[in-house]
């Protein structure tokens, strides 16, 4: 809305008009404030009714300001001063400020977002975190003398002498070590080498004399590129012996750093920017306060603090809502509501305390690399990547981690002391050993039982992620044997004896520990006894499977498949779901992102039918074998992309029974020939984590896999066509219900799309992982259509957007469909001790 002039008319109307201002047109900070009615002390000194706006009295002019300041008076910018640079209708009565010479300090000292003087708080704040950044760097590896870290094999990279070298933090991600010799020759920085690996954030440079450093530093230190000032921080040596078990002592005085054989080639193997130790070595880092910040706070603090912030996260979607809707078409009643609740979509009705607390991880995934100690060691690394922190701790102190797992680490890393095999060296993208996953399955009928939980645990499966390309086949072989045989030899040492069902090999050849669909999978045997262990011949690994129960039902779990790490919060979170879907016997129930089938399989027997739909074929395998475990017969999974068949199987189930047979199939077989052609987009690629087991059935090759496929979809879709004798139409659902359970990227705008557009789906449950992917999805399945459909431009400015972003020009172009809306909210804690946890949420129109 655009004016000339101030206007008089009702907040009422201008709150309509207005989609930044909650209230009387002027508060258009994202600052999470008490509403002014709440608190007496906010408001103005007069008899103003709320939600209207204040009536200019004839003294305003002589004492605009009340004779008690209320805390929060001038303390926000008026957003019509902002706008027309003008004052607003209040005058200097208004109880925001007309200029930052108005502008008054919140409670807590800090001051409107939008404000210059918040702007440049914020940037010193930035500055501070950039001087204390060279503590958090924990470089544990570094190239060798012979590599610049390019990796184009020029063999400029020179040594690096601890005494003559430095790290330069804070350089930009993309450069590498062309582009930072560029940079220093600009600087006329005299240098004997630099070294920069893309991705990260900062830079080795050594110096042939003291002079030449001494120089660079002065130059360097505080330099601005970008927004980011370097850092220059020290290089410190970590010398150890690779087969001792414990680091060794530095060295007072180190001239050359201990060199490790690497596959051919010399490695530093410990190298680290100064600041990241302290007397402990790890600047008050540690594994237990990265994998578990809420540790340290009794749960139920932790609740109540998962709580507010999703209250917070939920309010951006009322307020996204808000400025997505269309000009000229009403605000919805649940955002005309959400100022009687605090500013929410729809009430949050609690958060569910997991079953269990400590040791809870069914999964877990340990990294393999070195401590700040140098030592060898399976844990979890302190840091991320790009940030240069490479060094990995031991996971005993993670109270989320089962003693189980720790124990299959430890072995691991004991195992590894003595292998003639290298660790992966994250710096250089060379050596074979790289990651243990430790996966659990309980027994079943013991949910009431969490506190003993770890007795509980019957079956264990390990997967070893190696690369082993570049290596001798005969030398793999014969480390894989020993594997197998520390596993086994240590599982039966311990007391009490540790389950060990199968330990599966899985090869990787990429930068990042998380594999592909396509990375090839091969099981060890293992011996109960002490005898040796043989690795099997093939790449069979269909028997390598554990299983674990959810409400009594058995669920078979491959290597690599999506399985909810926290099996006893999972079923109340499926219960829960479950209940607000108000499910019955004439309830077709569509399960989008089905994965296993473990959702809807423990809802089958309240529904009349299951539809599953899950990209994966491997985890559409383990569903329908799961199905048949559990003697389950109104399921149907189908193995494609949902945004591909989400549309033509709503109208299949739901639509008029005269809808021909063959033109669902043939629909079918153009969205998997058209698949086949196109790659999967990389703004939805799946999460490792979040999604199911990537391998095809052992055997089969890729053309095979896709025309097995094809025949199975054919086959799901003739047999929901017809009932037994062929003839009669499949019945159709009066009530139809979807639960989504999508990855951490949400769901894929052309799913939103299906099920925002289709009439006949009247209720819809969301569970989200990513409570900032829900409220992206929901602003689209939950915002009115405009009265005309803009189509979206290919604007590159769309790429710095936030998903809400996004997601509001998506809503733009959203078909002319009744829009559902929030009904009622609940969060589940799976993750405790974490800052994460699941939210479920009921959509309904």
């Amino acid at each position: 809305m655009s004016s000339s002039s101030p206007t008089t008319e009702p907040s009422s109307v201008t709150s309509l008009l207005n989609p930044h201002s909650p209230l009387n047109g002027h508060d258009s900070t994202d600052q999470t404030q008490p509403p002014p009615s709440q608190d007496p002390e906010n408001q103005p000194q007069d008899d103003a009714v709320p939600g209207e706006k204040r009536k200019r009295e004839e003294n305003d002019d002589d004492d605009p300001k009340p004779s008690v300041v209320p805390p929060l008076w001038k303390t926000s910018l008026c957003s019509y001063f902002r706008r027309e640079s003008a004052s607003c209708s209040h005058g200097s009565g208004c109880r925001y400020a007309h200029g930052e010479a108005e502008l008054r300090p919140r409670p807590g000292n800090t001051w409107d977002p939008t404000s210059e003087r918040a702007k440049k708080q914020k940037l010193e704040e930035e500055e501070g975190d950039q001087c204390a950044a060279p503590d958090n760097v924990m470089m544990t590896e570094a190239v060798d003398d012979d590599d610049d870290g390019d990796g184009n094999g020029d063999g400029d990279g020179g040594g690096l002498d601890p005494e003559l070298s430095k790290c330069l933090v804070h350089l930009p991600r993309n450069w590498k070590s062309e582009k930072l010799k560029d940079f220093l020759s600009e600087k006329g920085v005299q240098f004997k080498s630099a070294k920069k690996k893309k991705g990260m954030t900062l830079g080795f440079v050594s110096f042939q004399s003291v002079e030449q450093l001494q120089t660079a530093v002065k130059e360097l230190d505080g330099i601005s590129i970008g927004n980011k000032n370097i850092k220059v921080a020290d290089v410190i040596p970590r010398s150890f012996e690779k087969k001792t078990k414990s680091a060794m002592a530095l060295p007072q005085n180190p001239q050359k750093t201990t060199e490790v054989e690497l596959d051919g080639e010399n490695v530093e193997d410990s190298m680290v920017a100064n600041g990241a130790e302290d007397g402990n070595g790890t600047s008050g880092r540690s594994a237990r306060k990265v994998v578990t910040p809420l540790a340290h706070m009794p749960y139920g603090d932790q609740l109540e603090h998962k709580k507010n912030s999703l209250m917070q996260i939920l309010k951006r979607l009322t307020r996204n809502a808000r400025k997505a809707c269309p000009d000229g078409i009403p605000l919805p009643e649940w955002i005309l509501k959400s100022r009687e609740i605090g500013g929410l979509p729809c009430s949050l009705e609690g958060i569910l305390a997991s079953p269990v607390v400590n040791g809870y991880r069914n999964k877990c995934e340990f990294s393999v690399g070195y401590s700040l100690q140098g030592k060898i060691t399976v844990g979890f690394m302190l840091g991320n990547f790009r940030e240069g922190v490479t060094a990995v701790e031991e996971p005993f102190d993670c109270p989320n981690v089962s003693r189980i797992s720790c124990k299959y680490a430890s072995i691991f890393q004991e195992f590894l002391q003595h292998s003639s095999l290298p660790v992966w060296n994250r710096f250089k993208n060379i050596g074979f050993w790289r990651q243990l996953t430790v996966r659990e399955g309980r027994r079943p009928g013991m949910a009431s039982d969490a506190e003993n939980c770890e007795a509980n645990i019957a079956e264990v499966m390990l997967i070893v992620q190696v690369s082993s390309t570049g290596f001798d086949d005969a030398q793999i072989t014969s480390d894989f044997e020993r594997l197998a045989q520390a596993f086994s030899a240590g599982a039966t040492a311990s007391s009490p004896s540790l389950p060990l069902t199968a330990l599966v090999i899985q090869d990787h050849q990429g930068i990042s520990n998380a594999a592909p669909a396509d990375a090839p999978l091969r099981s060890l045997s293992i011996s109960k006894g002490e005898g040796s262990s043989e690795m099997q011949a093939t790449d069979n690994v269909v028997e390598a499977k554990i299983h674990d129960y959810i409400s009594n039902l058995r669920f078979c779990i491959s290597p690599t498949a999506f399985f909810q790490v926290n099996t006893l919060a999972a079923e109340k979170l499926y219960s829960l779901a479950g209940d607000w879907a108000e499910l019955g016997p004439d309830t077709l129930l569509f399960d989008v992102c089905c994965g296993t089938g473990t959702i809807g399989l423990t809802l089958a027997h309240h529904v009349g039918m299951v539809i599953g739909i899950e990209m994966n074929a491997s985890a559409v395998s383990d569903a329908r074998r799961n199905a048949e475990i559990n003697g389950i017969t109104n399921c149907r999974f189908v193995s494609a992309k949902a945004e591909d068949v989400m549309r033509s199987l709503l109208e299949e189930y739901i639509n008029a029974p005269q809808k021909q047979e063959d033109n669902v199939i043939e629909g079918i077989d153009e969205v998997i020939a058209t698949d086949e052609e196109k790659p999967i987009s990389t703004d939805n690629k799946p999460n490792p984590e979040e999604n199911s087991s990537h391998e095809l059935e052992s055997g089969k090759t890729a053309s095979e896999g896709l025309e097995t496929d094809k025949q199975e979809l054919r086959s799901q879709l003739q047999s929901s066509c017809t009932s037994e004798n062929g003839n009669a139409p499949v019945k159709r659902f009066s009530n139809v219900v979807a639960i989504v359970d999508p990855p951490r990227s949400g769901l894929h705008p052309t799913v939103i799309k299906a099920l925002r557009t289709h009439p006949g789906l009247r209720k819809l449950v969301y569970i989200s992982c990513n409570p900032e992917s829900l409220v992206a999805n929901a602003i689209e399945l939950c915002t009115p259509s405009p009265e005309k459909i803009e189509k979206n431009k290919n604007n590159r400015a769309w790429r710095n957007m936030s998903s809400a972003g996004l997601a509001r020009h998506r809503a733009k172009s959203m078909p002319a469909s009744e829009p559902f809306r929030p009904v009622k909210a609940m969060a589940v804690d799976l993750f405790p001790h974490t800052i994460h946890c699941e939210l479920v949420m009921l959509l309904e129109r």
